[in-house]
């Protein structure tokens, strides 16, 4: 098995196909929307391939160590992924052919007018250690 991180993107990647940003959507159509979320992962949680995922909120801070006391904080320069990264979802599959079909399940979420979004999504593979080499 191997851990496969779906990024949903708000821009950055190519335009959808159903290109009508969420906060111009009606309540059913969000509502909509989280429910295909909702029940895509419950799919996945059925089958084992479902280790975790959610929303993010647009709010976000950068902060580091900087000694002693408490750390700074700020508000930018962002490398501007709060208005990027929308969610993500982990997922635990037998091979990358199954990472890249389930990415394209869940891109046909639907949008506005109740229309899939066909949405880009990244897949990015968590990064394994190397096998231990013993004699």
């Amino acid at each position: 098995m191997a851990k496969y991180l779906l990024l949903k993107h708000y821009q950055g990647a190519p335009a959808p196909v159903n290109n009508v940003p969420m906060d111009q959507w009606t309540p059913v159509e969000v509502e909509a929307h989280i429910q295909y979320m909702t029940d895509f992962a419950a799919k996945l949680e059925a089958t084992g391939e479902f280790v975790d995922g959610q929303a993010l909120a647009p709010d976000g801070l950068w902060v580091r160590h900087d000694g002693a006391g408490r750390p700074p904080v700020t508000d930018g320069p962002f490398a501007e992924t709060k208005d990027l990264i929308a969610g993500w979802m982990i997922i635990d599959v037998d091979s990358y052919e199954r990472a890249i079909e389930l990415a394209g399940e869940l891109s046909a979420a639907p949008g506005a007018n109740g229309e899939p979004i066909h949405e880009w999504l990244e897949v990015r593979p968590f990064l394994a250690m190397p096998p231990t080499v013993s004699d």
